[in-house]
């Protein structure tokens, strides 16, 4: 909501737009229904960031809850309702101070130990954008594959009758 001229521009540039929730509480410690409709808050102000109206299914229909925090049922009910739930492989700890240099060893590092995976970055952090360039070089010379996600035709079929 605070930066939607950003949002758009992602979306405009190609990348996919996924969900988080509105105010980043870990779920698993709220009741069911609260912790629901802080998705729902999320999916909402995104879609009305990107679209300029939200309806009653996320456009994207991807989701990553803050810190992991999932319950069984919160998980089933984003199943239902065709949501699919991202976590990641490993981390970058960008949450942590570090020089871009420091902060690009250590994942990949870690990327090297994993043989890949889904990897987590904070994208208000300043030194995770800068290490970005070297980490996409890095891995393209060591042969790993960026991998676009992409919501189905039947997603596709729902943003286009918004």
């Amino acid at each position: 909501m605070a930066h939607p001229a950003l949002a758009r521009r992602e979306l405009d540039e190609g990348h996919t737009v996924a969900h988080h929730t509105f105010a980043h509480p870990l779920l698993n410690r709220m009741p069911a229904a609260a912790a629901e409709a802080e998705i729902d808050r999320g999916f909402a102000a995104v879609d009305t960031a990107l679209y300029g109206t939200a309806g009653s299914a996320p456009a994207t229909p991807f989701f990553r809850f803050p810190g992991f925090a999932s319950s069984p049922a919160l998980l089933d009910r984003l199943e239902r309702r065709g949501v699919v739930v991202f976590g990641a492989d490993l981390w970058a700890s960008d949450w942590n101070p570090m020089t871009p240099d420091r902060q690009l060893k250590l994942v990949l590092e870690r990327i090297d130990a994993n043989r890949g995976g889904i990897v987590l970055f904070h994208d208000t952090k300043a030194q995770t954008a800068a290490m970005l360039p070297g980490f996409l070089r890095a891995l393209k010379a060591r042969s790993y594959a960026i991998v676009h996600v992409v919501p189905s035709d039947r997603s596709a079929k729902a943003r286009s009758e918004r």
